[in-house]
């Protein structure tokens, strides 16, 4: 479909594509299997401008917006879902900046992460408090001209590489989420660790940690936003960065569909290539059209959000829920097209089908996209019925 992408999107698409065959290709197998952090692939990014497509011009970046940033993820996710987080979890971990920091925070921040020089994590979740985000007991407390953190974050993605971390920690337990603020933290700051690197069934490309803080120093000024509105900018979070991981399953789906058509192709069975079966034929035609759809939601989206809208959280978990149960349905199919094959290491499908899982678990579980959704249909027609 033609999605009336501009000439510089298009180049992005093109140039994305470029990395993903010609520098990612020849190495997925190898970090799927050594689970090392792919700093080659990383500098490829960086020197390409990838890490500031969605950055303001001012502070170092290219200037576009959450469709850039879509486009970039669905196309290097096509060929490794894994190695593409790099990119996109170091846009969910740059949201919390570009929407409430503060100038002098954007100013010192942002054009490292635009040049790719630093890398960056977002650190919500925790051993109990995952779905429930208002259940954080990691702290946060005055002391001195600054704020004493302890506790402990849970899976976190780019953990351990990244530079800048983006921690929401409570301020004030007795509040729940009312009571949590949203705060900047440097690697390398005293009381600030890293756990073990976490041995994942997909996205082992990617890097997962648990980040500890003991006592861990951090000054005053690293507060973003106000005090007590960390929920806020995670769930705002949210809303821009659930489209990247739609992008994400969109790639993953888009990459296994090749490989079914491929292999439908060449393999033969009873005289004749599986691809003139009528059966394999219906399930590759399901399989464009969901992609396709998931594509289309997940561009309009992004869109949607670039116009500057505000009310976008329930489309932006549909984008989220529908792609990801695309993926997970694609993949899936892919593996039977390709039968025993498909079952492999040595054929991709069985590492995309692991990789589009966690698509359907992380930045909220699709169970609690379909709250949110049902949450925000519900006030909305009651606000319709009070007028």
């Amino acid at each position: 479909m033609d999605y009336e992408l501009t000439e510089e999107q298009l180049t992005i698409k093109e140039l994305c594509r470029q990395i993903a065959e010609e520098k990612i290709k020849p190495v997925r197998a190898k970090y799927d299997e050594t689970q090392d952090f792919p700093w080659e692939i990383v500098e490829v990014f960086a020197r390409s401008d990838l890490f500031g497509l969605f950055i303001p011009q001012e502070y170092g970046g290219l200037g576009g917006g959450i469709l850039e940033m879509v486009i970039a993820t669905e196309e290097l996710s096509r060929v490794c879902g894994g190695i593409a987080l790099a990119f996109a979890a170091t846009a969910l971990a740059t949201f919390p900046i570009l929407l409430f920091g503060s100038e002098e925070q954007k100013r010192k921040y942002l054009p490292d992460i635009a040049k790719g020089k630093k890398l960056a994590a977002f650190a919500l979740t925790e051993p109990g408090a995952g779905s429930d985000a208002g259940a954080v007991r990691t702290t946060a407390k005055r002391e001195g001209d600054g704020w004493l953190l302890n506790g402990t974050k849970q899976w976190i993605t780019n953990g351990g590489e990244a530079e800048i971390y983006t921690v929401i920690a409570a301020t004030d337990l007795s509040r729940g989420a009312r009571g949590l603020s949203a705060f900047i933290v440097e690697k390398g700051t005293e009381g600030f660790s890293f756990g073990k690197k976490e041995d994942k069934m997909g996205i082992r490309g990617s890097a997962t940690r648990e980040l500890s803080f003991q006592d861990c120093l951090i000054p005053r000024e690293n507060l973003l936003g106000k005090e007590g509105q960390g929920f806020l900018i995670a769930m705002r979070t949210f809303d821009q960065s659930r489209p990247g991981v739609a992008a994400q399953a969109v790639g993953i789906a888009q990459g296994a569909m090749e490989e079914a058509i491929v292999y439908a192709q060449e393999r033969e069975q009873f005289g004749k290539p599986i691809a003139s079966f009528q059966g394999i034929q219906f399930m590759l035609a399901d399989m464009a059209t969901q992609i396709e759809a998931a594509r289309a939601l997940t561009y309009a989206v992004a869109r949607l959000i670039d116009r500057g809208a505000k009310k976008v959280a329930r489309a932006s978990a549909m984008a989220k829920l529908f792609a990801s149960d695309v993926a997970m349905k694609v993949t899936t199919d892919a593996v039977q097209i390709l039968g025993g094959y498909g079952y492999m290491k040595d054929y991709p499908v069985e590492k995309m089908m692991r990789d589009a899982k966690i698509t359907q678990i992380y930045e909220g579980t699709n169970q609690i996209q379909r709250t949110i959704i049902a949450s925000n249909l519900i006030r909305e027609m009651a606000g319709r019925r009070k007028k």
